[in-house]
């Protein structure tokens, strides 16, 4: 089975919307997602800008969509160390922060600083895993420890319309890594698609591998150039890039 996991297009996070750009993102992402055989389940989150991401594909597809609450994006905010008048998302933090905490690294342990535990950022991580699961569950794939059961093994898809926070707490669950880590070395562009593959090796004990993260060849295909959204400048002295 494939999870094919979808990052909202360019945001207009304002109006929980999409900007002119996203909605043309969101329409050459679903050029590519309609060629998508054998989907046996799709999913949105409930905020405006997954929802305008989904609606072209949806449009050309036809596919029956279920709102999941647990794909809003990840909603547990913390006082960073370097603004603690100020509460921000889990994952925006500075390196030197960061890093500097052995615990963010461990798969088990990277919820715990005082930080995070404030914030209930475990209880929310694992809100978002067993929403996950229940639907994996639906689908033949049962959780057993840290592998999957493959009760109904299959080469259906699965398509997921969400937000890159959610996105690496789902990929932290099924790869049994650190969302810290994923969170602060990976980077999904905007309208950015992940696929994630089961991997069956003996009968009916299956994992997760993720063949492809962030991929957006769709926008290459139309010349449209990835939004700079989530990133921060290159170089410092990169003016014209984001700095925090």
């Amino acid at each position: 089975m494939k999870l094919i996991i979808v990052r909202h297009g360019d945001p207009d996070y304002e109006r929980d919307s999409l900007t002119e750009k996203g909605f043309r993102e969101a329409e050459y992402l679903s050029q590519r997602l309609a060629k998508l055989t054998d989907v046996r389940g799709c999913y949105v989150s409930p905020l405006g800008r997954a929802k305008a991401t989904a609606a072209p594909t949806l449009e050309k597809t036809g596919w029956p969509c279920e709102e999941k609450p647990w794909l809003r994006e990840f909603a547990a905010y913390i006082y960073r160390p370097d603004c603690p008048e100020h509460r921000n998302v889990a994952w925006d933090w500075l390196p030197k922060d960061w890093t500097a905490e052995p615990r963010f690294y461990d798969k088990d342990r990277w919820s715990e600083p005082a930080a995070m535990a404030e914030a209930g950022v475990g209880q929310e991580a694992r809100w978002v895993a067993e929403g996950l699961d229940a639907v994996l569950a639906e689908h033949g794939y049962r959780r057993d420890g840290n592998y999957y059961r493959a009760e109904r093994a299959n080469n259906g898809a699965l398509v997921f319309f969400c937000h890159f926070g959610v996105e690496c707490v789902m990929l932290s669950h099924l790869l049994g890594a650190s969302a810290m880590v994923l969170w602060n070395g990976m980077c999904a562009a905007p309208s950015s698609v992940t696929t994630v593959t089961t991997e069956e090796r003996r009968p009916g004990a299956a994992i997760f591998r993720v063949n492809a993260f962030g991929d957006i060849s769709h926008l290459y295909a139309h010349g449209e150039p990835p939004a700079f959204s989530a990133r921060f400048r290159e170089c410092y002295a990169n003016d014209w890039e984001r700095r925090d």
